[in-house]
């Protein structure tokens, strides 16, 4: 399966990023989707999509996409979660929920921060797509998207755009 991952998108979905996920079967979006329902709805439109919230979505929003999910995807475990951290650092809620479902792919987003590592102790990726929104610190916005068969994950590349 081909997946288009993104995050902290902040009510913002450029056509650029568009034509970057035009290929993909699914685009998994990590949380703070900004805009209410719209900007999901939006994107689930033109592709289908797997999200979970963030700390910046309404209410409304938590009802079709949760805090977190744990799902199978061609094989591979994955567990997604807005607020997630990185090996060492887990944010307290996420390291329990890692514990618990033993992923071989951990998602987050919320620090804006592209970051694609392995952690060893717990034999799982961790993937943070970095922030494809205007708010924020960050300069450049970015989304990755990659493949997933067989129980491996490869292909990945890596789309940004200036802010």
């Amino acid at each position: 399966m081909y997946i288009g991952l993104i995050s902290d998108t902040h009510g913002v979905f450029d056509p650029q990023f568009r034509e970057f996920f035009a290929p993909v079967d699914q685009i998994w979006h990590a949380g703070d989707f900004g805009g209410g329902m719209g900007l999901a709805e939006e994107i689930a439109k033109f592709k289908p999509l797997v999200g979970v919230a963030g700390n910046c979505d309404n209410y409304d929003l938590r009802f079709t996409h949760p805090m977190h999910r744990f799902f199978e995807c061609e094989g591979m475990k994955v567990l997604m979660t807005h607020i997630g951290g990185y090996p060492g650092r887990y944010d307290p809620r996420a390291r329990k929920l890692i514990d618990e479902y033993r992923p071989d792919i951990f998602i987050c987003g919320h620090s804006h921060i592209l970051k694609v590592v392995r952690d060893p102790k717990r034999n799982m990726l961790v993937i943070n797509p970095g922030a494809a929104g205007i708010q924020g610190f960050h300069v450049v916005r970015t989304a990755l998207r990659f493949v997933i068969k067989d129980g491996q994950i490869s292909d990945m590349e890596l789309f940004e755009l200036d802010r």
